[in-house]
């Protein structure tokens, strides 16, 4: 019910973290999620983490370059879409107000990538899959359930994203849902003054079983709670967390986890 063989396009599949102090959020991961790992030689003293939930590739991890953190980008969560072909999509965000920040390029046999930053600011990424698809499995405990943007300018990234990947939008000025291909893919929300400088962002939410206890170990951790836990009527209870290297996500206890439908 959980697990994934393939994405359409214009789904979320993936999401990885970038981390400035890899050794302490890696074994926070694991421990709050109970997840596994599996360390691929990415060239001399690198690896890129593969975390591994029931027998699937469940998140990306890896150590931070020296030369990223020198300029001082913070430890963050990059969330990716699927699509059909990478190299088409360059022109579309470029000529809808997107700048490319690097890609195309080739991920070893696994993939083709590139990463963007929308014209409020905010980054994603696009996969287009050759052996590695993204996620294998989502929206069961202990994987990626949702993905969601924080944006200044809600109007421009609907229109952004509509012509770039098709999209369409339906929802208030609370909160925004996104559909792709009649399925469910995410939301928007508008940041308020509450925000206060936080630059606009993709953000990752996890499902946890039981958020009081999340919450409590992600303290116990070294990793930091946010926000105090809010609850999103008739779907689940959820809040912000900081992980010991400072990148930020969401964990929810959802009322009943949608099964994946492609």
């Amino acid at each position: 019910m959980y697990k994934v063989s393939k994405y359409p396009h214009g789904t979320f599949s993936w999401v990885d973290n970038t981390s400035t102090n890899a050794e302490a959020a890696k074994v926070f991961y694991m421990d709050l999620f109970g997840w596994g790992n599996f360390d691929v030689p990415m060239g001399p003293d690198m690896f890129y983490t593969m975390f591994q939930h029931e027998g699937e590739h469940a998140a990306g991890f890896a150590a931070m370059m020296p030369d990223m953190q020198a300029q001082g980008i913070p430890s963050h969560w990059t969330n990716y879409v699927s699509v059909d072909d990478v190299d088409a999509m360059v022109e579309p965000i470029k000529a809808n107000g997107g700048t490319i920040l690097f890609g195309p390029m080739d991920i070893f046999d696994s993939g083709r990538m590139l990463q963007f930053m929308d014209p409020t600011g905010a980054q994603l990424g696009l996969w287009q899959p050759k052996n590695h698809i993204g996620a294998g499995i989502v929206n069961t405990v202990g994987a990626m359930c949702w993905n969601e943007l924080l944006t200044r300018d809600a109007e421009t990234a609907k229109a952004f994203y509509s012509a770039i990947l098709g999209w369409e939008f339906y929802g208030d000025e609370h909160y925004i849902h996104i559909s792709n291909r009649g399925r469910n893919n995410g939301g928007m929300m508008e940041m308020g003054e509450n925000f206060g400088e936080m630059p606009p962002c993709w953000m990752v939410y996890f499902h946890v079983e039981d958020i009081d206890a999340a919450m409590k170990r992600v303290e116990a951790l070294g990793g930091k709670v946010v926000t105090p836990k809010m609850e999103a009527p008739d779907t689940g209870w959820f809040t912000v967390i900081e992980d010991p290297a400072g990148a930020v996500f969401y964990i929810m206890q959802l009322v009943k986890a949608d099964p994946w439908q492609a």
